[in-house]
């Protein structure tokens, strides 16, 4: 029976062919699509990796001469730059990972992407801040993405010693373990919010033309055939055209795979070599995909194995009810019971938060059906025109397979409108501080207790700097115990646009960076007063120091040098504020593009789920067409009815999906931080719009196939 599958689907005449080209090609771009996923994760996972590489722990044993390692983050631009300092101890110290020698006293090694970048500006706004020989470029084997900022500096022992965060290390790769649980969440949501439509597409493709087949092997089976002979029969048909299509998706994922890793999805571009399949990867995909699809067609013949009759005894299906709301309506319940109880620990919250999350998930799958057929009953009531009746009375018929193809957007959509409302929401309320305000031109440096005396001349060369209007010193409170503020300024030192003090008073106590946490700058703000003397101010050690700057990046950034020239062993680099939130907000703007490229690619899958799906019906129905058509119903009517079928589930999938998530993102956000919904930005709402447009472009390139199969001749009784 496998020899005679095999002629049946190769060689059995035209519409077999057909049938046999098309899901191929459909399993090729899903299985391409699907090796691009896991190659994806394995990508990012290869990113996280790399990155906890550059945060070593302390390592015994290996090699005599440990090698001492120190890492400190710096800023350019608002973009971060990771500097390493190492000095070997012997001659068997470890050579850093991507480097040919370890760097010596006044020598470095950067980056590509940190070399254009100092290739580009002037040295007193970056490069004085790396004195030494340029060794050349660290290799990508040390690098997160070919944009990483990285610099390792050598020096000597005694100095690296005494750097923060020094590390001993006798051997190079012993990088602090991930936390595995919230890396496999972060991806796994991600995943699963491309990898469900990736697998409903593939099972659409594997289910084209179902009835016809059914008609075919009933029959086989009212000849003589034996039910498991007609089982081997469809497995192999089904098998030959998912293998067919699972090697042409290989194909086309190596084929592309260089290009999609220059695409920034989490905001970094990857190395093509971490666009990489493991063995499980490339099995799971190479056997699951033809072994899903002879599972599917064996499950889609029950009808024929029960009886040979069973395929033209069809009736309607049972009308969903709306008990199916329930598991919908019990997620939310339980992030609005999260508004007046949360759990204190983050494992209690995530008992809460992500049960809640997948009920709604879960819900809005079991509740599909249930919407599809009120839409549809809607539809009709106030239908006007035979084609929007017709199709309306089909989808109330069967909201199901209305709602089959269509189910895996739903699921994309409500994941990504969560993940772009609670990021939009984070960034808005925790980025970096906005162009323009008086803080945004400030430049801090705080000093710890044993940072070394401040040098006279600092303040004197940095009012020299072109842009910066002030430079001056926040010292350290004695009577801080029993004060409000750790620090105290002489009045007369405090920018206007920071606030005052009081009529008479000649130093008050303020913060350390002279803004109150989470508040901003404001002339009008009065400091209270200090005891301490303007005499004795000069003699308290310096907590920070305070540059005032006109807001233009070359200040910010000369400023910055001067003050990491002078300070080279700081622990915080000189900041301005938002650069440790520009780059938290970048790193979740990342994720939030990412989520956009699932909505992207969800959409486009989601069209050409229908699109199968509108080629498959059409090929069953086209003896009802066609008898329409003899009966004076013009194609324009058959094609309305066509795309109202398709096109009314989704608009109405998507409309549900999106409302839910970022009403799932408003209950998250006020539960768990206090914040509310901020709503994103055009852009989200843009690429919804243009992705559920193009899946309806995608639709009517089928219609032109509605006027070839519906001709009078089909119409004759098979």
């Amino acid at each position: 029976m496998i020899g005679f599958g095999l002629r049946l689907a190769v060689a059995g005449g035209r519409e077999a062919l057909t049938r046999l080209l098309v899901i191929a090609a459909a399993v090729a771009i899903g299985s391409g699509l699907l090796l691009t996923t896991l190659a994806g994760v394995n990508a990012v996972n290869a990113q996280l990796t790399r990155f906890a590489a550059i945060y070593p722990n302390a390592s015994t044993g290996g090699a005599a001469d440990p090698l001492l390692w120190s890492t400190r983050e710096d800023y350019f631009h608002g973009e971060q730059i990771i500097r390493i300092d190492v000095a070997a101890t012997g001659p068997s110290a470890p050579t850093p990972v991507g480097i040919p020698t370890t760097p010596r006293p006044g020598e470095y090694y950067a980056s590509p992407a940190l070399q254009r970048l100092l290739a580009a500006h002037p040295a007193d706004q970056l490069g004085d801040r790396y004195p030494g020989r340029d060794l050349g470029s660290v290799g990508p084997a040390a690098l997160t993405s070919p944009d990483t900022l990285l610099v390792i500096m050598g020096g000597t022992p005694d100095e690296v010693a005494t750097l923060p965060n020094a590390e001993q290390l006798t051997r190079i790769g012993d990088a602090p373990a991930l936390p595995e649980t919230t890396v496999n969440l972060i991806l796994g949501v991600i995943a699963g919010g491309l990898l469900f439509p990736v697998l409903i597409f593939i099972g659409t493709a594997t289910r084209l033309s179902a009835a016809r087949r059914e008609q075919r092997f009933a029959a086989m089976r009212l000849v003589g055939a034996t039910p498991k002979q007609i089982s081997v029969v469809a497995a192999v048909e089904a098998a030959v055209a998912a293998g067919a299509g699972t090697a042409l998706g290989f194909l086309l994922f190596y084929a592309f795979r260089g290009p999609l890793a220059g695409i920034p999805f989490t905001g970094m571009p990857f190395f093509p070599s971490d666009m990489s399949l493991g063995v499980l990867d490339a099995l799971l995909v190479a056997l699951g995909v033809p072994a899903g699809a002879a599972i599917a067609a064996h499950v889609s013949l029950r009808r024929v194995r029960i009886s040979p009759l069973g395929v033209t005894r069809r009736v309607t299906p049972r009308a969903p009810r709306a008990y199916r709301l329930i598991p919908l309506l019990l997620g939310v319940g339980v992030l609005v019971l999260a508004l007046g109880f949360r759990p204190p620990t983050s494992d209690g919250q995530t008992a809460v938060f992500l049960p809640g999350l997948l009920l709604i998930m879960a819900g809005l799958v079991v509740a599909g059906p249930w919407l599809t057929m009120v839409g549809a009953r809607v539809l009709a009531r106030y239908a006007n025109r035979p084609a929007t009746l017709i199709a309306a009375r089909r989808l109330a018929d069967n909201p199901r397979a209305g709602f089959r193809a269509i189910s895996g957007v739903m699921l994309a959509l409500f994941v990504t409108s969560v993940a772009v409302g609670v990021i939009t929401t984070i960034v808005a309320e925790r980025g970096p501080a906005p162009v323009g305000s008086a803080e945004a031109g400030q430049v801090s440096l705080y000093l710890p207790d044993d940072a070394p005396a401040t040098p006279d001349t600092l303040f004197t060369e940095l009012r020299s700097v072109n842009g910066v209007r002030s430079a001056t010193a926040v010292r350290e409170n004695p009577d801080w115990m029993n004060t409000s503020e750790p620090g105290v300024i002489a009045c007369a030192d405090i920018p206007s646009a920071f606030g005052r003090c009081a009529e008479g008073v000649t130093v008050a106590e303020v913060p350390t960076g002279l803004v109150p946490f989470r508040e901003s700058a404001s002339s009008a703000r009065v400091w209270p007063s200090a005891s301490v003397p303007l005499g004795d101010l000069q003699r308290l050690p310096v907590m920070s120091i305070l540059v005032d700057t006109d807001g233009s990046a070359a200040a910010v950034e000369r400023a910055r040098t001067v003050l990491e020239a002078a300070f080279p062993a700081f622990q915080v680099a000189p900041n301005v504020p938002g650069d440790f939130e520009s780059e938290f907000a970048n790193t979740l703007r990342g994720w939030e593009q990412l989520a956009n490229v699932i909505i992207v690619a969800s959409l486009a899958l989601a069209g050409c789920s229908l699109a199968v799906s509108v080629i498959g019906g059409l090929t069953e129905r086209r003896r009802p067409f066609s008898l329409l058509r003899l009966s004076g119903a013009p194609v324009r009517v058959l094609r309305r009815v066509v795309a109202l079928e398709s096109a009314v589930p989704m608009l109405a999938v998507a409309a549900v999906a999106t409302g839910m998530g970022l009403l799932a993102a408003q209950l998250f956000l006020k539960a768990q931080m206090d914040y509310t919904l901020v709503a994103p930005g055009p852009r989200f709402y843009a690429i919804v719009v243009v992705g559920l447009a193009a899946c309806l472009g995608i639709i009517a390139c089928t219609m032109p196939l509605l006027e070839r199969i519906t001709g009078p001749e089909t119409a004759r009784s098979e």
